[in-house]
């Protein structure tokens, strides 16, 4: 009797954007992965930061760094996804043991998607909307939306109607009404807002946002602008923030990246344009190549740097005290999108 081997049938992998041709030149390969990524259901209050992570290790770094955290503190294969890690019995030992070898060899760039929101609310009807926009490559707007954001405390559940109504506002794939009763909505909840005694600089943030600008980003997001990014995809702005970190201003970033359909062929190429015609804010002299060299997914079961990348981004997710002195902090992006006090 002849054993039946099934084979492994895995959907097509979906994003990337590979290099056009060899690349040249002074380039660094690095792994990623995301933790907390929720796709445009952004208000989810059990998962309210999105962590991206990245790491320059080769496969053979990554393979051993994994068997040595099996063989030194009895984890099994199942067990390196970050809540399963963090209740090992070593857990304190073993996430020491783990930073420790990740020292300069990783980076984790943290977006908290509530600050996010109101990031892309400036961006899209203060500014004009583009690839650039939630990164260092954008500042202009940013003490607006961090006085804004500061302002919630005293809203009340009028905060969370604003964004909710943001969010309705702009999830075009999903509307099947008209536009008229929902830019309403909006207008109402940022009228709401304003009468909520937030203080006149966060008031006149709110008074910015008229009805003509919102209607002209709608049209525009309606007719598929290839100019405006998705509104709520908060990993574009992640992976521009990563790629210049890892550049330093001197090189191209090669990204291995877990499958993630919001990273489109298309978005990246955007991207990539954006970051190259940044590259004098970002440090470098203009006109150059774009840090972006290029974008490979994989299925994170077959590249042991992705494991890597995903355990870190779980780990900083997850563990309390991210944003303030814990063990995590040197590997905080200064640049990740949230509010440098809180």
């Amino acid at each position: 009797m002849v054993a039946m081997v099934r084979e492994r049938v895995w959907a097509p992998l979906q994003g990337g954007l590979p290099p056009v041709e060899t690349v040249t030149g002074p380039v660094v390969e690095i792994a990623c992965d995301e933790s907390g990524f929720s796709g445009s259901n952004l208000l989810d209050p059990a998962t309210p930061v999105i962590t991206h992570a990245s790491v320059d290790l080769s496969v053979a770094e990554a393979v051993g760094l994994i068997a040595a955290l099996r063989s030194g503190f009895r984890y099994s294969p199942d067990e390196f996804k970050s809540g399963r890690f963090l209740r090992g019995p070593d857990a304190g030992e073993a996430l020491g043991w783990f930073l420790a070898a990740l020292g300069g060899r990783a980076h984790v760039h943290l977006v908290d998607k509530e600050y996010f929101l109101v990031t892309r609310i400036l961006d899209l009807f203060l500014a004009e909307p583009s690839y650039a926009a939630g990164t260092r490559l954008a500042q202009e707007h940013r003490p607006a939306a961090l006085t804004l954001y500061r302002a919630r405390h005293s809203a009340g559940r009028d905060w969370g109607v604003f964004l909710a109504a943001f969010v309705e506002l702009v999830r075009m794939k999903r509307r099947r009404r008209p536009d008229h009763p929902i830019v309403e909505r909006f207008l109402q909840a940022r009228d709401a807002l304003a009468r909520d005694g937030l203080g006149a600089r966060a008031a006149g943030v709110l008074d910015g946002l008229s009805r003509a600008r919102v209607q002209a980003v709608l049209t525009r997001l309606r007719d598929d602008d290839p100019a405006i990014p998705p509104p709520l995809e908060p990993m574009l702005p992640a992976l521009a923030e990563t790629v210049l970190y890892w550049s330093g201003g001197h090189r191209q970033v090669l990204v291995v990246h877990d499958e993630q359909s919001a990273l489109t062929a298309g978005r990246l190429r955007r991207l990539q344009q954006a970051l190259a015609d940044g590259s004098d804010e970002a440090g470098a002299a203009p006109g150059r190549l774009s840090p972006l060299a290029g974008l490979v997914t994989v299925d994170s079961r077959d590249d042991p740097r992705v494991q890597v990348a995903d355990l870190l981004a779980g780990v900083a997710r997850r563990l309390p005290g991210t944003a303030g002195d814990g063990p995590l902090q040197p590997f905080l992006s200064p640049t990740s999108l949230r509010d440098p006090e809180r």
